[in-house]
């Protein structure tokens, strides 16, 4: 059987890591995936870089365009990254009837509900496991595996560079500013971290775990994101002496009331196997009715790491490239008519736990004031801690736990905390989710 002929869009990182890797195991994955799977043109803006990487093994242009459109392509991987030009690259190949294969989240989580839908019309694949965590075979996982499961929630460490940085804070006590310099100088961060350090990065895989695991279309627009950029070294210090541990999580869940779709700094229990992810390695946490919990574990970027999935990918769309397109496997899992439209839950309206931090003048009365405002919202404490106040100092550090509430009652509470007139300055406020009691 003759090879399947691919084309690939960008040499750089994760380009020229799936060159490798199709090249040093290309005898194993022919024995796979049945035929040969040879990359038969590549595209790159750095043309000489390009030649020397595939040192005439293949036909490289500067022109994208010449591998969306050629004949000879069976497949097309598209490495690019960004919207706009990647949107049309990937519409145009589906459009000349081309299998694609791509690592670009954010290009799936705004954009794919419509490349879905072409795709469905022309009868050909998109295939994406690269786009989320890397090498972690999690959209596999979740579309295949699990397919048995009634899944009710997945929560992950989705974002490497901001799991390095809260790691590096709680090990080596530094501020948030000196580890994200850190992070920087080991190519860890863009120059501009905005998307790993705010979760829009994690918000994006977020979406594409959500789609697959409930059956909804992706909605990026509604994912509710807030970053660790204003994590305080105190805070992670005091959830450490609670037991807790503070991770930057995405978190989406089934509820009567809609789907959770969230991502943000969150305590979780010190005895989780999540919580003690540390560095640049993902995880991710999926509950299913039938298995429980399961967990998924590895490097979540990387040249090689990426290329892993984005060859794996290759390998499914080539034993299924002659195959009928109602027996492939689903894009999101669920036959593409039988998408459910379930609203995605505002933040005001999510239930979950609190980590409280108020700054207070050391005087009687002070706590009774502040548990009246909570209880008059019906929200509980599960736990307490008030520091003493250091020599020659008025004011002191109360730390809370919360039991389970809603977030406009706690967005209440601390509004009527931050104007009683001892408390100084803003509550600070974090979630805690126990992962394992529901």
């Amino acid at each position: 059987m003759n090879p399947i002929c691919v084309g690939l869009l960008g040499i750089g990182t994760v380009g020229g890591g799936t060159w490798n890797v199709l090249a040093r195991n290309q005898e194993e994955i022919t024995r796979r995936a049945g035929r040969g799977i040879r990359i038969t043109k590549v595209a790159d803006k750095d043309l000489a870089r390009a030649k020397q990487l595939v040192g005439g093994r293949a036909a490289v242009t500067a022109d994208a365009w010449e591998v969306v459109n050629d004949p000879a392509i069976d497949i097309v991987v598209e490495l690019i990254g960004g919207y706009t030009l990647a949107l049309e690259m990937v519409l145009k190949a589906i459009a000349n009837g081309k299998h694609v294969v791509t690592a670009n989240k954010a290009l799936l989580a705004i954009h794919g509900n419509e490349i879905f839908a072409a795709a469905q019309e022309k009868g050909v694949m998109v295939a994406f496991e690269g786009a989320v965590a890397g090498g972690i075979p999690i959209i596999k996982a979740l579309r295949e595996g699990l397919t048995a499961n009634r899944i009710e929630w997945i929560a992950g460490i989705i974002n490497g560079t901001s799991n390095f940085i809260l790691s590096e804070m709680r090990d080596k006590g530094l501020a948030f500013g000196t580890v994200l310099k850190e992070a920087q100088r080991l190519g860890y961060a863009e120059a501009d971290p905005t998307f790993d350090i705010e979760g829009i990065d994690a918000a994006h895989k977020l979406t594409i775990m959500s789609a697959i695991a409930f059956g909804i279309p992706m909605q990026f627009d509604k994912a509710y994101t807030e970053g660790i950029s204003s994590l305080t070294q105190e805070d992670i210090r005091y959830a450490e002496q609670l037991g807790y541990r503070i991770k930057l999580l995405g978190i989406t869940r089934r509820t009567p009331e809609g789907i959770e779709l969230r991502v943000h700094p969150t305590l979780i229990p010190a005895r989780r196997l999540i919580a003690n992810v540390e560095g640049v390695m993902n995880a991710i946490l999926v509950k299913g009715d039938a298995v429980g919990a399961t967990l998924y574990y590895g490097a979540g970027a990387g040249a090689e790491p990426t290329a892993s999935a984005v060859v794996a990918d290759l390998v499914d769309v080539t034993r299924m490239h002659t195959a009928d397109p109602e027996h492939r496997v689903p894009h999101l899992a669920f036959q593409p008519d039988q998408l459910s439209d379930v609203a995605i839950l505002p933040m005001d309206e999510v239930v979950t736990s609190y980590y409280m931090r108020m700054r207070v003048v050391d005087r009687p009365g002070v706590l009774a004031d502040i548990t009246r405002i909570l209880a008059d919202r019906g929200i509980s404490i599960d736990a307490m801690v008030q520091k003493e106040p250091s020599e020659g100092e008025e004011q002191v550090d109360i730390i809370m736990l919360t039991h389970e509430t809603r977030e406009k009652h706690i967005n209440a509470a601390i509004a009527a905390i931050e104007n009683l007139a001892v408390v100084t300055g803003k509550v600070t406020r974090i979630r805690l989710e126990e992962l394992g009691k529901h």
